[in-house]
């Protein structure tokens, strides 16, 4: 090989050597100050005044009732077992959603629970409902697997996963 040659390959390897390292640092860059951290702990209590009740609630109309609430009606959604074990979201008739993804109501970390694993929402005479969204693992409400959209008693665990909560007073 010639010399000019040797030098030609030289210069391409050190080219590419570096562009590694370029793009290397704006990978890390990115991952550092490129994304938008949610805080967990702003997440796991959804007050009244918070931004995701306040989008959930202005798409769409509340009805009369919610003004009054019943006597003995349910208050708050807590979670009792898994890795968010204490969080409590308060009910203000709006449709709560549960799984992985970030935009749900309450986001689980938990292998077993699917992106859009399931609802709970209001019907039209205040009783809560609870729906499976054909979840992979499923969604089990006090020991039974839903197939269907079933009536959500205070006090009856429902399971996703590792996960436990329940409607509490």
């Amino acid at each position: 090989m010639s010399e000019l040659t040797l030098t030609v390959m030289r210069l391409g390897f050190l080219a590419v050597l570096w562009l590694f390292v370029i793009v290397a640092v704006q990978v890390i860059r990115s991952d550092l100050f490129g994304t938008r951290v949610t805080q967990r702990a702003a997440r796991r209590t959804a007050a009244p005044g918070s931004s995701q009740a306040a989008r959930q609630q202005s798409a769409r109309p509340q009805p009369q009732q919610q003004s009054r609430q019943r006597r003995g009606a349910p208050t708050q959604l807590v979670v009792v077992q898994g890795s968010l074990a204490g969080t409590t979201v308060a009910l203000q008739g709006q449709t709560i959603t549960l799984g992985r993804a970030h935009d749900s109501t309450i986001v689980l970390d938990d292998d077993y629970a699917s992106s859009r694993h399931a609802r709970i929402y209001p019907d039209q005479s205040g009783q809560w409902i609870v729906e499976d969204l054909g979840s992979t693992n499923g969604t089990y409400l006090d020991r039974q697997r839903l197939t269907a959209p079933a009536p959500l008693q205070p006090g009856m665990p429902i399971r996703i996963g590792r996960t436990v909560i329940e409607l509490r007073k």
